[in-house]
């Protein structure tokens, strides 16, 4: 499995490496000791306490959305389809505050984005249908959620397909200038 880097500050993918053969392929999705090594802490990959998965139709937007301090951390995947994950540093102590990424997740090279605690997180499936699985590091409080509209003028994230599919809760969600009163 490699590890590679993002311009975002403690944000990495890890790139599972699939071996093939005539039946098809077989690949590692999670190891946990290469995660403790990457982290630097014995037990770290431990943390994570919860998995989930989503399915969503060509088009569906879901973000950007967050938790309140002390955030959340999680890996994320595409294990059906293709989706253009999205994420903003959100933490005011971070070099890399207010800049975004874009990242391309899909069942064909496997990546695994972390997502530190502190940022928000969104992606738009690009397929027929698109099924992206979480593991995250802190049970779900609705208390803490925090979400940020898709569409916000100063973060300027440019999503591939347009219009985009999204709830009535990512339709309403507040500006950037909004979340910084309440994060900072």
């Amino acid at each position: 499995m490699r590890i590679e880097p993002s311009r975002l500050d403690g944000v990495v993918t890890f790139v599972p490496q699939p071996h093939p053969d005539e039946r098809g392929w077989f690949t590692r999705t999670f190891d946990a000791e290469i995660f403790d090594q990457w982290r630097g802490v014995a037990g770290a990959a431990a943390g994570f306490i919860q998995d989930s998965q989503s399915r969503s139709a060509r088009g569906v937007l879901r973000g950007m959305h967050g938790r309140r301090a002390p955030g959340e951390a999680k890996l994320v995947r595409c294990a059906r389809g293709a989706v253009h994950d999205v994420l903003v540093d959100a933490r005011p102590e971070s070099p890399t505050f207010g800049q975004h990424e874009a990242f391309l997740l899909d069942d064909s090279t496997f990546r695994h984005l972390y997502v530190p605690p502190g940022m928000l997180h969104g992606f738009q499936a690009l397929t027929d249908w698109a099924d992206v699985c979480y593991r995250i590091d802190r049970a779900h409080d609705p208390a803490d959620d925090l979400a940020v509209s898709w569409q916000d003028p100063t973060l300027a994230i440019e999503w591939p397909l347009h219009p985009p599919i999204v709830s009535a809760r990512d339709a309403s969600a507040g500006s950037w200038a909004e979340l910084l009163t309440r994060i900072r």
